[in-house]
């Protein structure tokens, strides 16, 4: 029988393996992140950006579904998981905080304040986190309509996306087992 718990590594391999699995995520958070900060944003919301949103969803959609099956093929899927949702979450985070950007940018009025890519981020994240402090609101119907659309968004990832990827540790597990 294959290992696949973490508990039944010596301590070595294992530090070496949360060592790893933490610096790979890491590397991709910070890749994510330097890329939303570093693309140019200098445009208006029109045909083409409400189309790169819808894009953007799409390829998300895709990392997912990428991350379920290296999950499920994955020696240790449960580290995979954690891994995969530690990129999965900041992608639709900044997804979502480069339309507030770019809807603020367009027309300033559209929220509270005008929003920086930090305060885009921000915004996006205490959506995200069903947190939401109040310091920063959407004030058009457009604004409220993705606000609002981020929010189901949020239920189906914390929901849906959680459920399969427990699902594809699960399969992984099995399929290691046999």
């Amino acid at each position: 029988m294959a290992q696949t718990q973490l508990d039944d590594l010596p301590a070595p391999p294992r530090r070496r393996l949360l060592v790893v699995a933490t610096l790979r995520t890491t590397v991709r958070i910070t890749l994510v992140t330097a890329v939303y900060f570093l693309i140019p944003m200098d445009r208006t919301v029109n045909a083409a950006t409400v189309t790169g949103l819808v894009l953007g969803i799409l390829v998300l959609v895709v990392v997912v579904a990428w991350q379920l099956r290296g999950i499920m093929r994955a020696k240790r899927p449960g580290i995979q998981a954690i891994e995969a949702l530690a990129l999965t979450v900041p992608l639709f985070v900044l997804l979502f905080a480069t339309v507030y950007f770019l809807m603020s940018h367009t027309q300033a009025t559209t929220f509270s304040e005008p929003l920086s890519r930090v305060g885009a981020m921000y915004f996006s994240a205490t959506v995200f986190t069903t947190v939401g402090f109040g310091d920063i609101t959407a004030k058009s119907d457009a604004a409220r309509i993705i606000v609002t659309t981020q929010m189901m968004l949020d239920l189906l990832a914390l929901g849906v996306v959680v459920r399969l990827v427990l699902n594809a540790v699960n399969i992984g597990r099995h399929r290691h087992a046999t």
